[in-house]
């Protein structure tokens, strides 16, 4: 098929798109390549495949770009991964998230529905379930307490995708990524920024006690759950959780990464950060049962191949 992929150049729609090259796929990258972090680093996301899709540099809150590339696209599924990300910056830039977030997203489901596109897949968050105490958590769960504009969107983006399904047919699915790490995770998370600090002996600053506990999903994991959406055939609108399904204190992971640098951690105690948080915890029998979801990397195996993967980055 012919597959419109937003966010195309960043970390999980650039292994989504080498990916679906290798499984003889036409794909369409939008990317704006915006300063969130260089972007010359999404560029390079790319440079294995250069050349063996279309690029168009386009903002998706810009509607009559969005049209004019899907209009004339011939797309079968549009996968909607671009997105202004995490928590903290969404709290100092509100407007920015609601524009791109929810008005980015409309733009595309109202571009997809007059070209007739019949499948659209887009990225939620974990961070759609707020501070529920319930684990795991389950997509049937009420959500009802955001507390980040930023897991707000994603939940806004969840219910326009729902309207575009119940009114005009359309068959959407929305994913809520559980904490992605692996090769090429933005400089910004935290896996990646405590990996170069301890690396290079600066101190890395932890929120809280230590013990936040997150649901570390390896990048391949959530790219054969992506893959799967493809051809999905249930419900016209429907939601599953991407994680592993097993929890890991901060504590644990600064400790993983030390384990795996060779190297002790210099550590700057913070306060807890607003709009962090306290635990996600996926459970993926969902995904499982009708998606043939199966994640296979845990964190004790995938840390070691994010820093084998570091190491050789840092050297260029």
């Amino acid at each position: 098929m012919k597959v419109l992929v937003t966010g195309g150049a960043g970390f999980i729609g650039s292994h989504f798109v080498e990916k679906l090259l290798a499984h003889g796929h036409e794909v369409a990258v939008v990317d704006e390549f915006n300063d969130f972090y260089d972007p010359q680093i999404k560029r390079a996301n790319l440079a294995g495949v250069r050349g063996q899709f279309e690029l168009h540099e386009a903002d998706i809150r810009d509607e009559a770009a969005v049209n004019r590339i899907v209009k004339n696209g011939g797309f079968d599924t549009i996968v909607n991964l671009a997105a202004r990300a995490g928590v903290r910056p969404s709290i100092k830039e509100p407007r920015l998230y609601i524009e791109t977030n929810i008005i980015g997203t409309y733009n595309l489901l109202e571009a997809a529905r007059q070209a007739g596109i019949g499948r659209f897949i887009c990225a939620s968050s974990s961070s759609v379930y707020g501070v529920l105490k319930t684990v795991p958590f389950r997509e049937d769960m009420a959500l009802t307490a955001t507390i980040s504009p930023y897991a707000a969107t994603k939940l806004a983006g969840e219910q326009i995708c729902s309207n575009y399904s119940h009114l005009y047919g359309m068959r959407t699915i929305n994913l809520r990524f559980f904490t992605v790490y692996g090769p090429r995770q933005r400089p910004d998370l935290a896996i990646h920024k405590f990996t170069k600090f301890i690396n290079e002996g600066k101190q890395i600053d932890q929120y809280g006690d230590g013990s936040t506990r997150r649901d570390y999903t390896y990048i391949d994991d959530i790219v054969q759950g992506m893959m799967a959406c493809l051809s999905y055939e249930g419900e016209l609108c429907d939601v599953f959780n991407l994680g592993e399904s097993q929890t890991t204190t901060l504590s644990e992971l600064i400790e993983q990464i030390e384990q795996a640098l060779g190297k002790k951690a210099q550590i700057n105690r913070m306060p807890e950060q607003p709009g962090d948080v306290p635990l996600t915890y996926a459970d993926i029998s969902k995904a499982k049962e009708l998606l043939g979801y199966n994640p296979t990397t845990k964190i004790k195996d995938g840390i070691p191949k994010f820093v084998e993967w570091y190491q050789d980055y840092a050297k260029k």
